[in-house]
């Protein structure tokens, strides 16, 4: 796999130390969207994320998915591999990701993540359409996602799903060079989110999904 891909430019220097996460005790911050839902924004997260990306995009054995769409089967628009519970993740930096996700909130949700998924968005024709993850809809319990962005940042959206939540404006964020979005409580009934297709130039970036279920 090969793409074009042109780091933050302040990036490592600046940081300085090994790839990986930072101590999520400092500076992440929740937001209380109402009927239950919340997220954690911890912006710059992963040290080195620019690198990681660049190790993820030769290592991971991305493949294209296709999913059914109402009466036909449709190409998804972006590469994927998913890791199963109990499936060794494809880099060590991967795992440590998890296991400092696991420690800040299986105190908090009872669980940690159970399945990891990486997605390939190669360019801007590729995006995730509106929608909240499928375990989440269809249990009447709190869940959790927890997503850390790899490579230029894109637009992440979220607004209330209709009949679920209040009516509201949909929030914007720029999500990319290690940010991480955590979704809980009632978020992924109440709330939907997407990263819409650019009409500009965009480089590839890569999402790393951890969820409370198998599903999503």
């Amino acid at each position: 796999m090969s793409a074009s891909f042109q780091g933050s430019l302040f990036g490592d220097c600046v940081q300085g130390g090994p790839i990986g996460p930072l101590p999520l005790s400092d500076g992440l911050q929740r937001t209380d969207l109402g009927s239950g839902a919340w997220i954690d924004l911890r912006p710059g997260w992963v040290r080195g994320a620019d690198e990681l990306f660049a190790e993820l995009l030769t290592a991971v054995p991305w493949a294209p998915e296709r999913r059914r769409m109402y009466d036909r089967v449709v190409d998804v628009p972006r590469l994927a591999a998913r890791y199963e519970r109990g499936v060794a993740l494809p880099h060590p930096v991967v795992q440590r990701i998890k296991d400092a996700l696991d420690a800040r909130y299986a105190p908090e949700f009872g669980e940690g993540f159970a399945s990891a998924g990486l997605a390939l968005y190669r360019d801007g024709r590729d995006s995730v359409a509106w929608h909240g993850d499928v375990f989440g809809r269809e249990r009447s319990t709190d869940t959790m996602v927890a997503i850390v962005v790899l490579g230029p940042a894109r637009p992440f959206l979220l607004r209330p799903r209709s009949g679920h939540a209040p009516p509201g404006p949909t929030r914007h964020h720029s999500l990319g060079h290690g940010d991480l979005i955590v979704m809980g409580g009632s978020c992924q009934r109440t709330w939907q989110h997407c990263v819409p297709k650019s009409a500009r130039a965009a480089g590839p970036r890569i999402s790393i999904q951890f969820r409370t279920s198998e599903a999503g």
